[in-house]
């Protein structure tokens, strides 16, 4: 009995061992999916250098930014670094330009959603910038063609707020009291691509607040007292966060910033 239950264990063991090498070998071996620029029907490559004839404006500062990163490469060895994006520019050059004869990502997120699968489910959720509805595009919010995507970074002297609040103008200010979160970025507290939370919160009610409020208790008035109770300004806030947000009405409304109230109230 004892020898065939030891013979039993090496066949377990032996046999998983073989099993796990089937599964890399066939991980090395199988078809992967290649990401492919876009289709342009009956257009070949030009390289990247024939795009800059025109598009200088685009192309002058492509080097520096993260897109760039792509550098794809024809089998000739050229560079088709905007083509990666925008599809084969043969046509394109030949008719001089014109609609229909390149690929335009800001008409449609489909070209962006090739690489940035991730963002089309996030699109998906139910609350989020109106991009699958062709309201809003990429482009609004990105450059592609220069420093790390998100416009107004790199040489400029304004900060990625200034995306958000060139649309969103009533959060921008100034205030005589800011949250200091704002200063951090709007992304601390909002996913701009979508969210399952009202407003595209990263969080919902009092826990998006405690993810600051509660770690570095300093920044509440009061902190942490001594018999575990949260305290803001003397006051138990135990009962209060029970009833869900922080911004209810009478207490934090103005999440963004007062021109009334260090505590951020109207």
């Amino acid at each position: 009995m004892s020898s065939k239950r030891r013979w039993t264990k090496s066949t377990i063991i032996f046999g998983g061992i073989a099993i796990w090498g089937l599964i890399l070998v066939g991980c090395v071996m199988v078809d992967r999916t290649v990401v492919a620029p876009p289709n342009v029907a009956g257009a070949t490559y030009v390289g990247s250098k024939k795009c800059a004839d025109c598009h200088e404006d685009q192309t002058a500062h492509f080097k520096g930014a993260t897109h760039a990163n792509l550098a794809l490469k024809d089998d000739k060895g050229t560079d088709i670094g905007c083509e990666a994006c925008h599809g084969a520019g043969s046509v394109h050059v030949k008719a001089g330009g014109g609609k229909g004869t390149i690929v335009n990502p800001n008409k449609s997120p489909e070209t962006c959603f090739t690489c940035h699968l991730d963002k089309r489910g996030e699109f998906s959720l139910p609350n989020a910038h109106p991009v699958l509805a062709g309201k809003v595009t990429c482009g609004d919010c990105h450059n592609p063609h220069e420093g790390k995507v998100i416009q107004r970074t790199g040489a400029e002297l304004e900060t990625p707020n200034e995306t958000c609040t060139k649309c969103h103008t009533s959060q921008k200010g100034p205030f005589l009291f800011p949250h200091q979160a704002m200063q951090e970025g709007c992304t601390i507290c909002h996913n701009p691509h979508g969210s399952v939370n009202q407003k595209m919160l990263v969080a919902r009610d009092a826990n998006l607040c405690l993810r600051c409020h509660l770690e570095h208790p300093s920044t509440v008035a009061g902190g942490v007292v001594g018999d575990g109770k949260i305290s803001a300004g003397g006051e138990d806030h135990r009962t209060r966060l029970q009833g869900g947000t922080c911004w209810v009405a009478g207490c934090h409304e103005d999440v963004h910033g007062s021109n009334a109230s260090k505590a951020m109230r109207y």
